[in-house]
């Protein structure tokens, strides 16, 4: 079992620059890959970026190609999504995932087992 809780949500105009973390507890991380979604208001969640165990391998949705970079430190037990650029069409509450199930990465929101609760990004124009 892992626990997981996201932080660094928060309003921001366009153009800037937010870190979203995400802190595991009950379990090591390094046994799960972890991904970042997210969900805007009346739309499905939606895949975002991933990491796998090591962290030597990365996978982003093209909407966030270059603009965001996605990183862990399993010593620590936390991961994080670094956002640069952003644009009011990034607005959604955004989630970490953990899968035990893959070594590099997964796409698809039915193949995370464990979620946090969520931090809101709100992107101004």
């Amino acid at each position: 079992q892992v626990q997981l809780v996201e932080s660094g949500g928060g309003l921001v105009q366009a153009g800037g620059s937010l870190r979203l973390s995400c802190a595991s507890s009950g379990s090591t991380i390094s046994t799960y890959a972890m991904g970042w979604f997210r969900q805007a208001p009346g739309k499905e969640r939606e895949f975002i970026a991933a990491v796998s165990r090591s962290g030597g391998n990365t996978h982003y949705a093209d909407s966030v190609k270059g603009r965001f970079t996605i990183s862990r430190d399993n010593a620590k037990n936390m991961v994080y999504l670094e956002m640069n650029s952003l644009k009011p069409e990034d607005t959604a509450v955004y989630y970490c995932a953990a899968t035990p199930a893959y070594t590099t990465w997964s796409i698809k929101t039915g193949d995370y087992n464990y979620w946090g609760q969520g931090t809101r990004v709100t992107v101004s124009s």
